[in-house]
C-alpha cells in the first residue's frame, strides 16, 4: 500500500499551484513509494486560496495565518513558497513545529538569514529539508551529470551554468517583490536564480574559491500600477565568474543569473568542456543533449542524442514523447517524497541545505565583488 505523506502549503501563488497540480496527478508515476496529499494551505491573500479548495477535494483547511497550519496535526511536511524576506521567519518556525520542509530558494535573502536557518535545521536532525531546483531533473540535464559522474570528461577546462530570463525587457512590465531589494534583498538576479545555476555544479563538488562578478542594472523604475513610477532597486543581470581548485587543474566557473536577456524565455543550461569530453544541455532543446568524447589525435565531433521522455522516476509516458518543465516540477517532488519514505531519490536528491549554504556564500562574494570590482574569496559555513 502506497505511503500517504500529508502537506501544507504556505504561500499558494504559482509555485504552489505547479506543486499542488503535480500531486493531483501522482498516478503518473509507476512506482513512487509515497505520495503526497495537499490538505491545509496557507496565504495572506484569501483569494488564492479558492483554486486550491475548488481543484483539490483534499484540502480541508485554509488560513492566513502560517502558525494555524503549523499547529494542524494533519500536516506531515510543508512546501513553503513565498517571498524571500519571510524565510528566515517561516523555515526555523516549520521545523520548530515538528514539520518537514520542502522550502523555495535561496533560503533567506542574505547570508546572515541563511545561517538562522542553518542552525534551525541543525536543531531538528529528525526533519528532511530540501531546496526547491527542478532544473537539474530534465533527462538532459541528468545525461551530462552522469557523463561527468562516470570520469569522461577527464581534466576540466571550464564550466558554465546559465539561467536566462526575458520578461524584465519591458521596462513597463509593473514592478513586483523580486525587484525590491527590501523584500528580494541585495543579491537581486542572484538571489532569485543562483540555486538554479549552483545546484549542479555544487552537487559535483565544484565549489569557487574565488569570484569575480559583472553586476548589470538597466531598468531603474517601474511602473506600480497606480500610475506612478517606482524605483527598481534590484540588479537585472549579474554574470559570475569562479575559481574552482582541483586536482586536474583550476578552472573557471561561469554563472549566468539573467533577467534581462533578449529572447530567452526561461532558459536553464549547462556545459562543460574537458580534455577527454565534453558535455551540453539547453532547455530550449528539451528532448536532446549534445556530448563529445575525445582520443589524443582524434577528431573532435559533437554528437547529438535525442532522448525523449526519461526521467528519474518512470511513468506512464512513452519513451517518445517530449519532457516539459511540469514534468521537471514532478520528478523534483518525487525525489522528495521518495526521501520522506525512505528511499535514496534515485541517487539524485533534490537541493540540500548545505548546498544551499554554500551557494549563499558564492553569492554573498560575488555580490561584494561586482561592487567593488575586485576578486573576492569565498568563505564557506565553518570556515573562519
Amino acid at each position: 500500500m502506497t505511503r500517504v505523506i500529508r502537506f501544507g502549503i504556505i504561500g499558494c501563488g504559482l509555485m504552489g499551484r505547479e506543486l499542488a497540480s503535480a500531486a493531483a496527478r501522482w498516478l503518473h508515476l509507476t512506482d513512487a513509494k509515497a505520495r503526497p496529499e495537499i490538505v491545509a494551505v496557507c496565504d495572506t491573500n484569501e483569494g488564492l486560496m479558492d483554486w486550491f479548495s475548488t481543484h483539490l477535494p483534499s484540502v480541508r483547511q485554509k488560513t492566513t495565518d502560517y502558525r494555524v497550519l503549523l499547529a494542524n496535526p494533519e500536516v506531515d511536511a510543508v512546501y513553503c513558497a513565498v517571498p524571500h524576506v519571510l524565510h528566515a521567519e517561516l523555515y526555523p518556525a516549520i521545523l520548530a513545529a515538528g514539520k518537514h520542509l520542502f522550502g523555495e530558494k535561496p533560503f533567506g535573502m542574505d547570508a546572515t538569514q541563511s545561517a538562522t536557518i542553518a542552525a534551525a535545521i541543525k536543531a531538528r536532525p529528525d526533519l528532511l529539508v530540501r531546496c526547491s531546483s527542478e532544473m537539474p531533473f530534465y533527462p538532459g540535464a541528468q545525461k551530462v551529470v552522469d557523463f561527468i559522474r562516470k570520469g569522461h570528461v577527464g581534466p576540466v577546462l571550464e564550466v558554465e551554468a546559465a539561467f536566462l530570463h526575458s520578461s524584465d525587457i519591458n521596462p513597463d512590465k509593473p514592478i513586483n517583490w523580486k525587484r525590491m531589494v527590501g523584500v528580494n534583498g541585495d543579491y537581486g538576479c542572484m538571489g532569485d536564480l543562483g540555486m538554479h545555476v549552483l545546484h549542479v555544479p555544487l552537487r559535483l563538488g565544484w565549489r569557487p574559491e574565488t569570484v569575480t562578478a559583472s553586476l548589470v542594472k538597466r531598468v531603474t523604475t517601474r511602473p506600480d500600477g497606480k500610475g506612478n513610477r517606482v524605483p527598481c532597486e534590484t540588479w537585472d543581470n549579474a554574470t559570475i565568474t569562479g575559481t574552482v581548485r582541483d586536482p586536474g587543474g583550476d578552472f573557471p566557473l561561469v554563472l549566468k543569473t539573467w533577467r534581462i536577456a533578449p529572447g530567452e524565455a526561461n532558459t536553464w543550461s549547462i556545459k562543460v568542456l574537458g580534455m577527454k569530453g565534453s558535455a551540453f544541455f539547453t532547455t530550449k532543446s528539451p528532448r536532446q543533449w549534445q556530448f563529445m568524447r575525445y582520443e589524443p589525435g582524434g577528431s573532435q565531433t559533437w554528437q547529438t542524442e535525442d532522448l525523449g521522455f526519461a526521467g528519474l522516476f518512470p511513468t506512464i509516458t512513452g519513451g517518445i514523447f517530449e519532457f516539459g518543465f511540469t514534468d521537471a516540477i514532478q520528478q523534483m517532488w518525487a525525489a522528495y517524497v521518495d526521501e520522506l519514505a525512505g528511499g535514496d531519490a534515485k541517487g539524485f536528491p533534490c537541493a540540500t541545505p548545505s548546498e544551499a549554504a554554500d551557494h549563499h556564500a558564492v553569492l554573498t562574494a560575488a555580490l561584494q565583488a561586482g561592487i567593488t570590482n575586485s576578486t573576492v574569496a569565498v568563505q564557506y559555513q565553518g570556515q573562519a
